[in-house]
């Protein structure tokens, strides 16, 4: 029997070709004291003479050297990571690769005080890691033999990655906003700082450019400054330490209430763009007439709100299918940087 066959056989496909429940096959692995000794050694030949080593991840390990997991860690927790728009696009990515080759995921948390020796003590064949954050780590764990790495939205060194345009991205949507002349521009950053607060940043306080996806878009925002004559001081620039609604409004509430009103809102996330706007309207603003906003993710909302949001949008699924390929080997280990779109809506023409 193929390798290929044998990694497919499920408990369901053995109990039918032995004639038996699942019930007996799982209690012949697990629970010998439910069969009696006869039926339950004539069990386990039969599933050794057609390559079944059991329900058990652990004795396939021992067989294989493979558990047929993947272990993919998450930079935020688990509860933000499975209602945020970006995040549940792109696990529904790699669900999509991983059903197609009968592989599980275990998902893990950045946040966890102990995930160096949860990562260490996980049955898995390696990890995807999404948004690596490097002051998450005091000890990067990711050099564990036989386990292979994938970074996502981040770099680790000697891994393959998968990034978006972010940069370009970001250069290319503030010069269509600057393109209007604002009087007066302000960033809603995401992630910029070492920091749990809203703040205003500090340029030798920024994460390293090479690490951080949103201090890449934010020298893409300079990039377009420089290109149009503009410049913006760093007490217009605020950090916003998650994409968390709440956080987000904050940030937009302390900008909008400057003396010198900003006119244009660069925001790293759809979410933030959102807030924005909303805070906006509270306050008596009009978009755009009063106030341009713009965002970077291209999430549903972004197009079922009123005004629909000028932003950047990026490939969450297919970042997501593209990883679990290179986990799985289905192509060739190295970076891969996604193309990204600007999409035009009512909140910045």
């Amino acid at each position: 029997m193929t390798d290929k066959l044998m990694r497919r056989l499920t408990l369901k496909d053995v109990a039918k070709r032995l004639n038996v429940s699942t019930a007996t096959i799982s209690n012949a692995f697990n629970r010998p004291d439910q069969l009696s000794a006869e039926l339950r050694n004539s069990i386990l030949q039969e599933c050794e003479s057609i390559g079944y080593f059991g329900p058990n991840a652990a004795a396939r390990s021992l067989r294989t050297g493979r558990t047929g997991i993947v272990g993919v860690v998450l930079s935020d927790k688990l509860s933000f990571s499975l209602s945020d728009t970006v995040a549940s696009q792109f696990l529904q990515g790699i669900s999509e690769v991983l059903d197609e080759a009968e592989y599980n995921m275990l998902l893990l948390s950045s946040h966890e005080d102990d995930l160096q020796n949860r990562m260490q003590a996980s049955m898995v064949d390696g990890f995807i890691v999404y948004g690596h954050r490097p002051q998450q780590y005091t000890n990067a764990p990711w050099s564990m033999p036989n386990k292979q790495t994938i970074a996502v939205d981040s770099f680790i060194t000697g891994c393959a990655s998968v990034n978006v345009e972010n940069y370009q991205g970001a250069k290319t949507i503030a010069n269509h906003a600057l393109r209007h002349k604002p009087e007066h521009v302000a960033i809603l950053g995401l992630c910029l700082l070492d920091t749990d607060r809203v703040c205003r940043i500090r340029e030798d306080e920024l994460f390293d450019y090479a690490a951080a996806i949103s201090v890449q878009r934010l020298h893409g925002y300079f990039a377009a400054f420089e290109e149009n004559g503009y410049k913006v001081n760093a007490e217009n620039i605020w950090n916003i330490p998650n994409n968390v609604y709440k956080l987000a409004h904050q940030a937009a509430r302390e900008a909008l209430q400057m003396s010198d009103r900003p006119t244009l809102l660069l925001c790293m996330s759809d979410l933030i763009a959102i807030a924005a706007i909303q805070v906006a309207q509270k306050m008596g603003l009009r978009v755009p007439e009063d106030l341009h906003v713009v965002g970077f993710d291209g999430i549903p909302d972004s197009v079922n709100l009123h005004p629909t949001l000028t932003t950047i949008h990026q490939q969450n699924v297919a970042k997501g299918r593209i990883a679990a390929e290179l986990f799985l080997g289905q192509r060739e280990a190295k970076e891969e940087i996604l193309k990204t779109e600007l999409v035009i809506g009512e909140s910045c023409p």
